[in-house]
């Protein structure tokens, strides 16, 4: 990459600043690294601008600069502070990233942008669950830190963003970062993050809790000159070295302190807090600090707080005193040592510095804290600070992940999720059609664990289709819900069509079986019912030819001979009577068994060849597929007056399986004008019915009655005509 373009004074000025701030704060500093990265940044955001009109390259630099300055950590994190945006803002890609800048800052540059996708258009309202979001997905501590500044910059610069999305990005600041920056012991951003977030939440108690401690500053100076004047004599009298520092407390918790205790800002007693740093690093000496404090003014006995024995949650030590000052005023001390300050400020970052185990008592952090202190405790003393970040990791909530589409939108699915739980999670048809998928741009088997952060393309096939072996290894009920309706729906399709070769089977033979006669050939063929028989005929695992042999051992009697004949009789004799207009009068002709017109339906004759004319609805698709190429051999038909003929018609029906449902359909069938019924077939499963049934009727009216009668039985929810074989 060619870093030879040239930049204005002002802005080397502000690279030399930069590299100023690296280079106080910072145990090492690649200069090349710093420079290269601002150039590109520069380069990248040159014609861009923000809501305020200033160049956008001035926020991913306060960015780096908040790094190198108040949460110092290394080098790294303030080039990915620089390069924060490059990709989500440009063409730029992760690879090119990677291979100009280093793996780590490529890592880190792509976690604060999955982060920031992560919040685009949420409401957030648990914000417990973004937190977890966050510890759970990000394997660098460093991306949280640039976060961390990322949002520190645009909080201080949000009065330019219009009030709305001002309301929206304070309210997650408070919820979500505040309390973020406060378990990783962030105190100074903590307490910024609250007082600018309040400002925009409440603007009116902002000013007003703001405004009073303005007019009481000289006031507080003054008390403050009084309370601290014999505290400094004594303190050098004992030759401790030592900051004193004084500040009121932030708006914000005076603002909760206000609430909490429903009193006015005026009967607030401790707004103030004067804070002893001792330079030298000896716990003990903060006790002995203590005592000189006491000596001098009274304490307030249940006032006293002891955090170094006791640390809180994220590592905070200090003692805590309230007294009685001058005029009776409360004024609450505070006493640490240098690096418990800069623990309390910086947080993680001061670890790192330190070297040092952790200690706390929160349960969801104790995993990370030993993880933590046995890095700590085995590390060299020349071992690199970037070498123990790139071990690092943040697997704090194990029982969900966070996934993200590869358009950056987040997915949450249950811990061992696969590719097809995710494909699933976006859309069933997604996951029907599901032949593949890329994690993190690599191919992988559909079968593969996702992990937090993984980014997941799904690749499909419209000839793909569901198989059972995908329920070995899915993990969300959606997922299982939707493979086995897909299945039982296709297995529904091959019974369907075992039952259809049967059929034609049994016709092409000129066979006959009563259910009872099939019901005995299934069960010598070992099948456990009629549904396995016809997925076997369907699946072509039985020779039809074979079984249907009468050397098999079937019976072929006579009878069923002189049954098949009969019926075969009342068939050809429903044909009679059609009325053939024009010159094809005298053609033989019958029904077309694909549709079995009865009287009624529109009709209409198709002149074949060698079987004379076959009587057709008008709206059968077979039909409509025929006359596409031979309209010519359409011929008019109408039915004749009724002769008493009888017709065969299908109905379809299904509903709840309760008891006596097959009683309540025959009776209110055959209770209709003595309506005989030529086959029913009923499937039951999941507490659920379907059948088909079939019947003579003597036309239309007389079916659509029948329809109507089955429609009004309870527990029947669908009753439709369908086109029975005869």
């Amino acid at each position: 990459m060619d870093t030879s373009t040239a930049i204005s004074v002002r802005h080397e000025r502000m690279l030399e600043d930069l590299l100023e701030a690296c280079k106080s704060n910072l145990p090492s500093v690649n200069e090349n690294l710093i420079r290269k990265a601002f150039q590109f940044s520069y380069e990248t955001h040159k014609n861009d601008f923000r809501a305020s009109g200033e160049p956008y390259f001035y926020h991913p630099y306060e960015v780096a600069m908040i790094i190198a300055r108040e949460i110092p950590l290394d080098d790294i994190s303030v080039a990915s502070g620089l390069l924060h945006d490059v990709v989500e803002d440009s063409d730029t890609s992760l690879d090119f990233i990677s291979k100009e800048f280093g793996k780590e800052v490529a890592e880190i540059v792509d976690g604060v942008t999955k982060i920031g996708g992560v919040f685009k258009g949420q409401e957030i309202t648990q914000a417990e669950n973004y937190r977890k979001l966050l510890l759970s997905m990000v394997k660098d501590v460093r991306v949280i830190l640039v976060k961390f500044a990322d949002r520190l910059h645009n909080m201080r610069t949000l009065e330019f963003v219009h009030p709305q999305k001002q309301r929206r990005i304070a309210k997650e600041t408070l919820e979500v970062y505040a309390p973020f920056a406060h378990r990783f012991g962030l105190g100074a951003i903590k307490w910024e993050y609250e007082d600018l977030a309040f400002k925009y939440l409440n603007r009116e108690a902002y000013e007003d809790i703001a405004k009073k401690i303005k007019d009481t500053r000289k006031e507080r100076e003054s008390f403050l000159n009084k309370f601290t004047k014999p505290i400094k004599e004594k303190l050098k009298e004992h030759k401790i070295a030592y900051e004193l520092v004084s500040r009121p407390k932030n708006l914000y918790s005076i603002y909760r302190k206000m609430i909490k205790q429903n009193r006015p800002f005026e009967d607030i007693y401790d707004l103030l807090a004067v804070r002893i740093i001792l330079e030298k690093n000896d716990p003990n000496e903060c006790y002995y600090v203590l005592g000189i404090i006491n000596q001098l003014y009274k304490p307030i006995p249940d006032r006293f707080k002891d955090f170094i024995s006791i640390p809180k949650k994220n590592n905070y030590q200090s003692i805590h005193t309230t007294v009685i000052g001058p005029e009776g005023k409360l004024v609450e001390v505070q006493i640490r040592t240098r690096k418990m300050h800069e623990i309390a400020e910086k947080g993680v970052a001061a670890h790192w510095k330190y070297k040092e185990g952790l200690v706390t008592n929160d349960k969801d952090l104790e995993e990370w804290v030993n993880w933590v202190r046995d890095i700590f405790e085995n590390a060299s003393k020349d071992e690199a600070t970037k070498e123990i970040l790139a071990s690092f990791k943040l697997n704090l909530y194990q029982d969900e992940i966070y996934i993200f589409t590869p358009k950056g939108d987040l997915r949450r699915l249950p811990v061992n999720s696969t590719p097809v739980d995710f494909a699933f999670d976006i859309h069933s048809n997604i996951g029907y059609t599901c032949i593949g998928a890329k994690v993190n741009g690599k191919i992988v088997p559909l079968d593969t664990i996702l992990h937090s952060g993984d980014q997941v393309e799904i690749i499909t096939s419209k000839n793909q289709r569901p198989n059972k072996s995908w329920l070995q290894f899915v993990a969300t009920h959606k997922a299982k819900s939707l493979i086995r309706k897909y299945l039982n729906k296709e297995e529904e399709k091959l019974v369907e069509l075992g039952k259809e070769i049967w059929e034609k089977k049994l016709k092409k033979l000129k066979l006959s079986f009563s259910n009872d006669e099939l019901t005995k050939l299934i069960r010598k063929l070992k099948y456990d019912n009629h549904r396995q028989f016809f997925i076997s005929i369907a699946q072509d695992k039985i020779n039809l030819e074979q079984v249907l042999n009468p050397s098999y051992g079937l019976e072929e009697k006579e009878e069923a001979k002189i049954e098949f004949e009969k019926f075969a009789k009342i068939a050809r004799s429903t044909a009679g009577g059609i009325i053939v207009e024009g010159d094809t009068k005298g053609f033989a002709y019958s029904y077309a068994k694909c549709c079995n017109p009865i009287p009624g339906d529109p009709i209409i004759g198709y002149v074949t060849i060698g079987e004379g004319i076959k009587i057709h609805r008008k709206d059968c698709i077979n039909l409509i597929n025929m006359v596409k190429n031979g309209e010519s051999r359409l011929v008019p038909v109408q039915w004749p007056k009724s002769n008493g003929t009888f017709y065969v018609a299908g109905i379809s029906i299904r509903g709840d399986d309760l008891p006596g449902i097959l009683k309540d359909i025959s009776n209110s069938i055959t209770t209709y004008q003595n309506t005989n019924i030529k086959s029913v077939n009923i499937v039951t499963g999941d507490s659920m019915f379907k059948g088909a049934i079939t019947v003579y009727v003597r036309d239309l009216d007389h079916l659509n009655k029948l329809i109507e009668r089955l429609k009004k039985i309870r527990g029947v929810f669908s009753v439709e005509r369908f086109d029975a074989d005869t």
